[in-house]
């Protein structure tokens, strides 16, 4: 696919990689040769400086023959420029990423669609809604549904007393005849294993595991968590994606927000309803004991700094907060950030690509997750008369070693993928895959 993106920010660089690396046609505009730099040097993207709201610049970037624009400057107005122009040159698809939210009322958004923006993208919003649904499913460090929670993809750190420690998926299979869930990734000193039947369960693995409504209790079970009930939450940053989180959470939980500028303090004390705003700094070990940290069952670290993100979330758990939840954007810092004990990563740049990263797949997508702690995509593909994928079980299948079939939502309900499985048109089908399984993925559930 021949795709052009726009911008200079750090979800632009990202997105650049990740797309070039999956052998798509990649061409970055930005307008400082600096910024260009950082990717020259490890990737084989075209790069251009220039002003994506030039048209002359867009027309030189062939604007017309492309399938894809993703605009991802700082400044959504500029996105929204760059999206429209590129549009009018005849550009197929253009999404613009916006952090302001008067552009993402729903009447603004039928107005740029009238006008050739195809899709808004807030990663600021897409990492509130991560946490609010991270709160509400206490055990997990991730989750993510699927067509109406018919399944839904875990990450559980596997406990050292957990049942399934030392055996083997076949021995758990063996021992659980009628589990409702499937191991699909285990993570494990930095790599990644997709699972096969005789590889073993190791204490503080991270794995992603696929399972219907009524396996998540035998599942936490399994791997050593308890669900505990949240009704204090603490949150440190109130910039966008606190502001936007607690406004989600202060009708459920009693919030807690500090904000270290006084200005903006004070206009969250204003907008929010019933959340306490401290105007104050959360690395002030006798301020927290002051807000009563101890009673916290829940904490939430947002800032722009990520290295304060981490700290006060380890300070939390030395205060026995059951909940932590830190915003990386290093995205080299996740996995120390889980190995010292903070329970879940929310990084933006891989919350954006999720969003993004299912147009460019000439499939049917229906839903997709990048995941914070691994290398790897979930897709949820709507499968179609004649795929490569209907042809025979999943057993017989060539189905790229990299990636796994998880489960099935057919007739609105859930199945456990398992090998003498039938996938039929009509199907929704969950794969995990890792970068290099895409293509091969892609094409078996491509119609012919």
């Amino acid at each position: 696919m021949n795709i052009l993106i726009a911008g200079d920010s750090e979800v632009a660089l990202h997105l650049a990689e990740l797309l070039s690396g999956e052998n798509h046609d990649v061409t970055l505009v930005a307008p400082g040769r600096d910024f260009l730099k950082l990717i020259e040097s490890h990737s084989d993207l075209l790069t251009m400086v220039g002003d994506s709201t030039s048209i002359q610049v867009l027309k030189n970037a062939d604007v017309r023959r492309t399938e894809l624009v993703i605009s991802a400057h700082l400044d959504g107005r500029l996105n929204l420029l760059t999206a429209l122009l590129a549009k009018r040159l005849g550009a197929k698809k253009c999404i613009a990423k916006v952090n302001e939210p008067e552009y993402l009322t729903d009447e603004c958004k039928e107005h740029y669609k009238d006008m050739g923006v195809d899709y808004l993208v807030s990663p600021e919003k897409i990492a509130a809604k991560e946490i609010a649904n991270l709160l509400s499913n206490t055990a997990a460090a991730e989750i993510f549904d699927f067509t109406e929670h018919k399944l839904s993809l875990m990450l559980v750190k596997l406990e050292k007393d957990a049942p399934v420690v030392g055996k083997t998926l076949n021995e758990v299979a063996r021992e659980h005849e009628q589990y409702d869930f499937r191991a699909v990734s285990i993570h494990r000193k930095g790599k990644t294993i997709i699972p096969k039947g005789d590889d073993v369960f190791h204490a503080e693995d991270l794995a992603y595991v696929i399972t219907k409504p009524k396996g998540i209790d035998h599942l936490l079970e399994l791997s050593g968590k308890k669900m505990f009930e949240i009704n204090n939450v603490m949150i440190v940053g109130g910039g966008a994606v606190g502001s936007q989180a607690a406004a989600a959470l202060e009708s459920k939980f009693n919030i807690k927000l500090f904000e270290v500028d006084p200005e903006r303090a004070n206009e969250l004390s204003d907008s929010l309803n019933s959340t306490l705003v401290i105007n104050g700094d959360a690395r002030n070990i006798n301020l927290l004991e002051s807000e009563s940290i101890g009673s916290m069952d829940a904490f939430v670290a947002v800032t722009n700094n990520s290295e304060t993100n981490i700290l006060t979330c380890l300070l939390a758990k030395r205060f026995g907060v059951k909940k932590t939840i830190a915003l990386v954007e290093n995205i080299d810092f996740i996995d120390i950030s889980q190995s010292v004990g903070i329970d879940t990563i929310i990084n933006k740049k891989l919350a954006t690509a999720s969003y993004i990263i299912r147009f460019t797949m000439t499939a049917s997508v229906i839903s997709t997750k990048c995941l914070t702690s691994v290398d790897a995509e979930v897709f949820e593909f709507m499968t179609t008369e004649g795929s490569p994928i209907t042809k025979k079980p999943i057993k017989k299948l060539r189905f790229p070693r990299q990636a796994i079939i998880g489960g099935v939502i057919r007739d609105n309900q859930g199945y456990i993928a398992h090998g003498d499985m039938q996938i039929r048109a009509g199907d929704k089908v969950v794969v995990f895959a890792l970068p290099e399984a895409f293509h091969d993925v892609d094409k078996m559930f491509k119609s012919r």
